[in-house]
């Protein structure tokens, strides 16, 4: 079902205004991304909140340390029963494989969270890549080489730019989880926002989970938008579209 694979992004600074948008929004949307901006407002209360109300969670934080600091994290964060959860790609195959030690270890009733690798942020367009950072290859083959990289590690998925998805599959095989920010439906703005598809366009070359944020949350009306997304899902799943479930 689309509503399953679409994520909501709860990027706001409390505990009320996170409940107020998941009342509004329960009906059209299966997962709840929590972010470095409402985690470090009120994380553990948030986290126990949702598990006792047996909420779907992507806790997005980006681990990045040294490999002990990021397993010992690991361990913490997955005992929370959260979904999936997040690490940076550019941590390298020790700090992986450290996470992925970490999330087995706090695994609750035997089931560890789904373990993805960030690979390059979808605020970066290929001239800031370029200018900024220095990089001179393609963000498109530095975004295959790091999920090839996660894979190899044991990692479940990547969380990459919905127009990276054919070099992912590519290199990685259709199974690999893709979770994809940067969504904008056709009626909302950018943002700061770069490499981005709709959710159809989206759907269409084969991503599993879709993150969308402030086309919802910065809604007049959250329950409505989240709606006219769940709804646009849900039509290319009818004619064929290639989300898998």
């Amino acid at each position: 079902m689309a509503v399953e694979k679409l994520i909501l992004a709860l990027d706001v600074d409390t505990l009320a205004e996170a409940q107020r948008l998941v009342s509004l929004t329960a009906d059209y949307v299966g997962m709840y991304k929590v972010g470095m901006q409402l985690y470090y407002s009120c994380g553990p209360e948030l986290l126990s909140w949702f598990r006792q109300n047996n909420l779907r969670v992507f806790l997005d934080l980006k681990l990045h340390d040294i490999p002990n600091t990021v397993e010992q994290a690991s361990r913490v964060l997955a005992s929370y029963g959260v979904e999936m959860f997040n690490v940076h790609a550019a941590g390298g195959p020790i700090m992986l494989k450290a996470a992925l030690a970490g999330a087995q270890a706090g695994a609750v009733a035997g089931k560890r969270p789904l373990l993805l690798a960030v690979t390059v942020l979808t605020s970066f367009s290929q001239s800031e890549w370029e200018a900024t950072l220095g990089q001179k290859e393609e963000i498109g083959q530095r975004v295959q080489a790091w999920a090839r990289l996660a894979r190899q590690c044991g990692l479940d998925g990547v969380v990459a730019s919905s127009r990276e998805l054919p070099l992912i599959q590519q290199a990685c095989g259709p199974e690999f989880v893709t979770v994809i920010p940067g969504i904008r439906p056709l009626w909302a703005a950018a943002g700061d926002q770069q490499r981005i598809m709709t959710p159809a366009q989206a759907l269409r070359a084969g991503a599993h989970y879709l993150v969308v944020g402030r086309p919802i949350t910065g809604s007049a009306d959250p329950r409505e938008a989240a709606r006219r997304v769940a709804e646009e899902m849900a039509e290319v799943l009818a004619e064929g579209g290639k989300m898998r479930c």
